[in-house]
C-alpha cells in the first residue's frame, strides 16, 4: 500500500477529512465530515467510480429487549448507474435480494463487536451512490460501516475491514472486478480484524482446502491494509468519547443460589437425543427453579433469569470440553443418522426428502425454458441481468414446533437460499449444452440445526432425480466450535442448541473433490488460521461421509428427464435468418407455436431454443423451423413452385422465403425461346443449385437433371451477374440481402447463463 496521504478541507461549520491510498492497485478514498454530519459517524469510501456512505446513529437509552438490537440496512440508489427504476413506480421499493444479502455481510460482521450486555439500539444506514459498474460495493460498505462506527461514541472492537478474493490462472487477487470474477475459480468476502477472521462467505469452483486457508492468508495481508488506512484517518479527527454504559451486575446471591439448585438438574436434563424432549425437561428445571427463588428475590426475577440461562450454557460448553461427549452422545466429529428418500412427489420433475438427525428437508426441482429465466435490474450492469438458475428456501414455524405469523421471505430464508444456491450452481451443466431455466424450492419440514446444508444435500438429490446431467453430487456440513481460553473442541453437524450455545456456525458445501460454498458466523470476537484450518479438514470428512450416504440412495442422474418436464432442444440458426423464422408481426413463429404446441426462443446470435411436453411435439417443431432457415447448399436438389416468370427466366422458391434463378439457358437441353414453354408461375419444378455468387444469389438448373439428348446443342450459359440475368434472388427474396463487401456473421452464439454472479 502506497503512503496514506491526509486532507483536511473546511466545509461550513466542519471540516471534511479525507484519506487517500493505493488498494489492490486502485485508488482508495475515505473520508468524512462532508456527508450526513448529523449522525453519530459517517464514512464515504470511494474505490474506482464506485462509491458507498454508511451512516450510524445510536439510541441514548437502554433496550428493554433480550438481545442487542442491531439494524443494518444496505440499499442501492439506481441513480449510482444512471437508471431510473423500472416498473410503475418510479423509486426504490423493499430490498432487493441482493441487497439483503450485502445488508447480512456487514451485519455479520460488526455484530459479535460490539461489546457484550450492550443493548443501546444502533442502527447502520448504508448507501450506494455510485457504481462504476467495475468494482462491487459490499466489501467498501464493511470498511465505510467500520470507520462510521469507529468515528462515532459508539462502543466497538475495531476497526475491521473486508476483501473479496478471487484467483485467476493461479495468481490471487485481492477486490477483483466483475469482469475478472467472471474468469476465476474462486469468490470469497472475507472481513476480519488484523489478526483474526470474523466472517467469510463465498462461493468456489471444487477447490481445496489447502486453496481456502490460502485465501484466508492472502485476505488478512489485505485486511490489515485497510484497518492500517482507517487508523491513520481516524487519527486525524475529533472522536467523540465512547458513551457510558454498564451491564446491569447480578447480586452474587442470586448466581450462587441458581448454581446450587440448577446446575445438577440443567446438566442431566441437556443430555436427551430428541430435541423437543430437551428442551421440555431443561424449561421445566428453569421453571421449577425460578418458582422456588421468586420468594428469596422478587426483585430480581430477570437476573434469576439469566443466571439459568447462564447455567444451560456452561453446562453444554463444559461437557463438550471436558467428556468429549455432545448433548445427544455423539462425539465430536459424528454425523447423526440419514436418510433419504428420491422421486417422493410424483409430478414434479425431482424431488427428494433428506432427513439428518431430527432436520428434514423437501426438495423439489423444476424445468423450464428460457421464457422462465428470473430477470434482474442491476445498478452492477448495464444491461437486464438474467438468472436461469435458482433455488428457494422456505422456513415455516411448524419446522420447530413454533406458532409465529409468516409475513413474506425473511432476510435468513434469503441468506441460507443463496448459499445452498451457490453450492449446486457450480456444478451444474452450461445454458447451452443443457437449456433449462431450473427453480429449486427447499421446504424445510423439521429443524434442528443445519437445514441449510440439508437443501444443499436435498438440492443435489433432487437434480440428479430430475435427470439434470450434473458434473458431481454435492453435499454440505455445518461445523461448530466450543472455545473457552486455550482449550476448543470443533463439533460436525451440529445441532440447533450447539448453534446457539457455541462460537461459531462455520457451513462447508462441496463435492468429493472441493468446496463450492462455504460461510463463516462467529459469536467471539474472531478466530485464528489454526482453528479454521483443523475445522476445514473436520468438514471434509463430514462431506465425504454424506456423499457416500447420498451415493447409496441415488449414485448418478437419471438418464431420462420426467415425462412431465419440458423438452428442450437447440438449433443454430444464421442470424440473417432470425427475421424468416419470426416472420411479419412474429406470424410464422406464432404458427409453428400454435400448430405444434411448443414454445420457441431465438436469441440474437440465431440460437433456438424449441420446447415441448412431448418429444413428437418438439421434433416437429424442430423439423419446421430448419425448413424455414435452413441455408441452401450448392450441389444439392430442390423441387419448389415458380414464383415469377420474366424474359431471361424463372425465379424458384426453393426453401421457404429463398429464391433462386432459373435462368432460360438452364431450363433444358437446347434452345428456349420462351420461359413459358417450359415453366409457368404455379408449377413445381426439381432443380439442381450449380452457383451461390459473392453477394448470395443462388442459380438454379433444370437442365442439370436432365439426360442429355444425343446431337443436342447447348446454348451458352449466361454468367451470373451479366444484364441478361438480371438480379439473380438471394435467401429471402434477394431485395433485403446484404451488400457487397458486409461480412455476414455465421458464428455460433454461445448462451450464457446471466446474472450469476453471487454475493
Amino acid at each position: 500500500m502506497n503512503a496514506a496521504r491526509a486532507f483536511c478541507i473546511p466545509h461550513l461549520e466542519t471540516i471534511m477529512q479525507r484519506i487517500e491510498t493505493t488498494f489492490a492497485g486502485r485508488k482508495l478514498v475515505i473520508e468524512t465530515g462532508r456527508m450526513a454530519k448529523q449522525a453519530s459517524g459517517s464514512a464515504l469510501v470511494r474505490f474506482g467510480d464506485t462509491m458507498v456512505l454508511a451512516a450510524v446513529t445510536v439510541s441514548d437509552s437502554t433496550s428493554d429487549k433480550d438481545f442487542f438490537p442491531l439494524l443494518v440496512e444496505y440499499k442501492e440508489k439506481t441513480y449510482a448507474a444512471g437508471k431510473i427504476p423500472g416498473g410503475f413506480i418510479k423509486r426504490e421499493g423493499r430490498p432487493s435480494d441482493g441487497e439483503i444479502l450485502s445488508a447480512r455481510i456487514v451485519d455479520r460482521t460488526i455484530r459479535p463487536l460490539f461489546p457484550e450486555g450492550f443493548k443501546n439500539e444502533v442502527q447502520v444506514y448504508i448507501y450506494v451512490i455510485s457504481a462504476d459498474q467495475e468494482n462491487d460495493a459490499d466489501v467498501l460498505a464493511l470498511v465505510a460501516a467500520s470507520f462510521a462506527i469507529n468515528s462515532s461514541k459508539v462502543p466497538f472492537t475495531g476497526p475491521i475491514a473486508g476483501v473479496r478474493v478471487g484467483r485467476l490462472q493461479g495468481k490471487w487477487v485481492l477486490n477483483p472486478t466483475f469482469q475478472q470474477l467472471e474468469f476465476s475459480d474462486m469468490d470469497l468476502v472475507v472481513a476480519g480484524s488484523a489478526d483474526s477472521i470474523v466472517m467469510v462467505e463465498g462461493g468456489a469452483v471444487e477447490v481445496s482446502e489447502e486453496d481456502i486457508v490460502e485465501a484466508f492468508t492472502v485476505a488478512q495481508g489485505g485486511i490489515r491494509e485497510l484497518i492500517a488506512a482507517q487508523d491513520d484517518l481516524l487519527k486525524k479527527i475529533d472522536r467523540p468519547k465512547k458513551m457510558e454504559w454498564s451491564k446491569a451486575a447480578r447480586p452474587e446471591a442470586v448466581d450462587a443460589k441458581v448454581k446450587e439448585l440448577a446446575e445438577g438438574r440443567i446438566r442431566e436434563a441437556i443430555n436427551q437425543k430428541e430435541k423437543h424432549s430437551r428442551i421440555e425437561q431443561v424449561e421445566r428445571v428453569k421453571k421449577e427453579v425460578a418458582e422456588k427463588l421468586a420468594a428469596d428475590f422478587p426483585q430480581n426475577l430477570n437476573d434469576v433469569r439469566d443466571a439459568l440461562g447462564d447455567v444451560e450454557y456452561t453446562s453444554l460448553r463444559s461437557q463438550v470440553l471436558e467428556s468429549g461427549y455432545r448433548v445427544d452422545g455423539r462425539k465430536p466429529d459424528e454425523v447423526r443418522p440419514i436418510s433419504i428418500e428420491a422421486s417422493v412427489l410424483p409430478r414434479a420433475h425431482g424431488s427428494a426428502l433428506f432427513t439428518r438427525g431430527q432436520t428434514q428437508a423437501l426438495v423439489s426441482a423444476t424445468l423450464g425454458t428460457a421464457n422462465d429465466v428470473q430477470r434482474l435490474d442491476s445498478i452492477d450492469d448495464a444491461a437486464e441481468q438474467t438468472k436461469s438458475f435458482m433455488l428457494h428456501y422456505n422456513f415455516p414455524p411448524f419446522s420447530t414446533g413454533e406458532v409465529r405469523p409468516m409475513r413474506g421471505t425473511s432476510r435468513r430464508e434469503i441468506g441460507h437460499g443463496n448459499l445452498a444456491e451457490r453450492a449446486l450452481q457450480a456444478m451444474l451443466p452450461a445454458f447451452y449444452d443443457f437449456p433449462y431455466t431450473i427453480r429449486i424450492v427447499s421446504d424445510v419440514l423439521e429443524s434442528n440445526g443445519s437445514s441449510s446444508m440439508a437443501s444443499v444435500c436435498g438440492g443435489s438429490l433432487a437434480l440428479f432425480d430430475g435427470g439434470v446431467p450434473m458434473r458431481a453430487a454435492v453435499a454440505g456440513v455445518a461445523m461448530g466450535l466450543i472455545k473457552e481460553g486455550k482449550k476448543y473442541a470443533i463439533l460436525t453437524d451440529i445441532l440447533g442448541t450447539e448453534d446457539y450455545l457455541g462460537d461459531m456456525d462455520f457451513k462447508v458445501a462441496g463435492t468429493g473433490k472441493g468446496i463450492t460454498s462455504i460461510q463463516m458466523d462467529i459469536k467471539i470476537q474472531g478466530l485464528d488460521l489454526k482453528i479454521l484450518k483443523e475445522a476445514l479438514a473436520q468438514a471434509r470428512e463430514g462431506r465425504l461421509h454424506i456423499l457416500g450416504e447420498m451415493n447409496k440412495a441415488l449414485a448418478e442422474p437419471r438418464s431420462d428427464l420426467s415425462k412431465y418436464a419440458p423438452r428442450i432442444v437447440t438449433v443454430q440458426i444464421s442470424p440473417e435468418k432470425i427475421g424468416d423464422l419470426i416472420g411479419p408481426k412474429g406470424k410464422t413463429i406464432r404458427g409453428i407455436q400454435e400448430e405444434t404446441g411448443s414454445e420457441i426462443t431465438v436469441d440474437d446470435n440465431g440460437v433456438v431454443t424449441i420446447a415441448a411436453v412431448g418429444g413428437e411435439a418438439m421434433e416437429r417443431a424442430r423439423q419446421m423451423v430448419q425448413a424455414i432457415t435452413a441455408e441452401p447448399v450448392v450441389g444439392d436438389t430442390y423441387e419448389g413452385p415458380v414464383k415469377s416468370t420474366t424474359a431471361f427466366g424463372a425465379f424458384i422458391e426453393i426453401m421457404p422465403g429463398t429464391e433462386g434463378l432459373l435462368h432460360i439457358s438452364e431450363m433444358q437441353h437446347g434452345r428456349t425461346e420462351r420461359t413459358e414453354d417450359v415453366v409457368k408461375k404455379g408449377d413445381r419444378v426439381k432443380v439442381k443449385l450449380i452457383e451461390r455468387d459473392e453477394r448470395g444469389r443462388l442459380r438454379l438448373s433444370r437442365k442439370a437433371l436432365l439426360p442429355k439428348p444425343e446431337g443436342t446443342a447447348e446454348s451458352e450459359p449466361v454468367p451470373s451477374g451479366s444484364d441478361g440475368a438480371g438480379s439473380g434472388a438471394s435467401s429471402g427474396g434477394g431485395e433485403g440481402s446484404k451488400g457487397e463487401g458486409e461480412p455476414r456473421d455465421r458464428g455460433r452464439g454461445r448462451a450464457r447463463r446471466g446474472g450469476e454472479r453471487s454475493r
